[in-house]
């Protein structure tokens, strides 16, 4: 019997670093990784601890590291270089800034982005990024899927709920888009 809990508190010690390799506290790089395979800190994200397991997050965006376009009567922060342009969209509504292990939308509503070639003309909302978050090792690594960012064109009818859910969102070919991952560590 002594054996068997040891053998259980064993495996239970071992399993509980990968549900938590991520650090959720501190100021972390928030990295754009580009089809040349470039690495570009684009931000810091800040956690700082909340109720239970929750932690807030607040993002400052490295302005330098993007170029301003005025797309359909509005500027946006893009990312220059590539064969299209990736330009940061901001979330438009109040939400908590919260994240846990495993929820991770609001974090990932507020990395939203949109994508355009450089010879097309204004925002193309309906070519929105949406980057899926998931640990991997002490990183928080999001993979491209694809988003229509004019569904937050009006406020969504409940604002506590995440409105890109899994049903909103859609697959990305890998290496489709210029803009690969966000990385964040």
């Amino acid at each position: 019997m002594a054996r068997a809990a040891f053998w259980l508190a064993a495996l239970l010690s071992a399993a509980a670093p990968a549900a938590w390799a991520f650090d959720y506290s501190g100021t972390k790089t928030l990295l754009a990784v580009t089809g040349d395979g470039q690495r570009t800190p684009i931000g810091t994200i800040t956690f700082t601890p909340a109720a239970g397991d929750t932690r807030q997050f607040s993002i400052r965006w490295r302005h330098e590291a993007f170029t301003d376009h005025f797309l359909s009567m509005r500027e946006f922060k893009c990312l220059p270089g590539g064969p299209e342009i990736s330009c940061q969209v901001p979330y438009p509504y109040a939400q908590p800034g919260t994240v846990a292990p495993g929820q991770l939308a609001w974090l990932e509503h507020s990395l939203l982005f949109l994508h355009k070639s450089p010879a097309e003309f204004g925002a193309k909302l309906w070519n929105g990024l949406y980057f899926a978050l998931r640990e991997q090792g002490d990183t928080l690594v999001g993979e491209p899927q694809a988003v229509d960012l004019n569904a937050i064109g009006a406020p969504p009818a409940r604002l506590e709920v995440p409105p890109f859910g899994p049903a909103q969102r859609h697959e990305v070919t890998p290496g489709a888009r210029w803009l690969r991952q966000l990385v964040i560590e």
